[in-house]
């Protein structure tokens, strides 16, 4: 079995996008400017956007965090959306998830400007990735292709399973692993919790990609000797013996399936981080207006 170094792979990329960064600035271009909307105070949220910011130094990109109390109106938010779309100092932003529940997720998402949708949600990038065309892709599955492609994974023709459909990680992923390339041409079947013989179908897979939001759900039992298990999920759950009460547990039971796996990816130190990464090639390929040209 080899682990799949999320944390390595991301400090690799996130040094060549530094370079890259470097090479811009010679030449007399700003750095990247990327911006985070954050409203209220959900421990998860502050934690990966307090992530995304020392990723922005690492990269030398310019970081702008915006905070809001939870008590903002949908309009108000609406308007700071529409101030950013506007402001050409700033390149891409990201309206952090979730939002209180009175304010419309899906309209804030849909009024961001898909040239600076650099979470990849706007449904006119999640479009033009449904028929291979030039888009920002969500993170976290661009994060995994990485992933894939820097282990050298095969992928062509090969069987790969998803447990989970949102919007977010499975249908994004899927449509990324039927792609024709690499990594892609894969033969893609996702399940859900209305999937029946989940078990069969998990152990005829070459590929697992996890991201159901339940700890431990994939077991050795579900395996194929030698597959490769990308694991997306990153629950909190009890635990006594740490500081912080809780621990990160992923969907996949790590202990048993890396026993029979050939590849699979820790949690955390897996996705995660290529998540945050993935984010900064996002925000570097929207500055230099290569998805979207002027």
């Amino acid at each position: 079995m080899e682990l799949i170094d999320g944390k390595k792979i991301s400090q690799e990329i996130k040094q060549e996008i530094a370079l890259e960064v470097k090479e811009m600035k010679a030449h007399g271009k700003r750095a990247p400017h990327l911006a985070a909307v954050l409203v209220g105070h959900d421990g998860g949220s502050e934690t990966y956007v307090a992530a995304k910011i020392k990723a922005c130094e690492e990269c030398g990109f310019s970081s702008t965090t915006l905070r809001f109390e939870d008590t903002i109106t949908e309009d108000e938010l609406l308007k700071t959306v529409h101030e950013l779309n506007n402001n050409p100092e700033i390149d891409g932003f990201i309206v952090q998830l979730p939002l209180p529940r009175h304010i419309n997720e899906q309209k804030l998402i849909e009024a961001i400007d898909p040239r600076k949708d650099v979470d990849g949600f706007h449904p006119v990038n999640v479009g033009r990735m449904s028929i291979g065309l030039p888009c920002f892709k969500s993170a976290t599955p661009a994060g995994i292709m990485m992933l894939l492609e820097r282990y050298n994974i095969p992928t062509k023709g090969a069987r790969c399973v998803i447990l989970g459909r949102s919007n977010i990680v499975g249908k994004p992923v899927a449509t990324l692993m039927m792609q024709k390339g690499y990594p892609g041409d894969a033969t893609v079947t996702v399940c859900h919790s209305a999937t029946k013989d989940i078990k069969e179908i998990c152990r005829e897979a070459d590929i697992v990609i996890a991201a159901l939001g339940q700890p431990k759900f994939v077991t050795a039992d579900m395996i194929k000797p030698g597959a490769t298990i990308i694991d997306v999920g990153t629950t909190r759950v009890p635990d006594a013996t740490r500081k912080s009460g809780f621990r990160l547990s992923g969907d996949v039971d790590f202990e048993n399936v890396s026993k029979i796996c050939g590849y699979i990816t820790p949690v955390p130190g897996g996705v995660g981080p290529m998540t945050i990464v993935s984010l900064m090639n996002n925000t570097l390929l929207a500055a230099k207006h290569i998805i979207y040209p002027e």
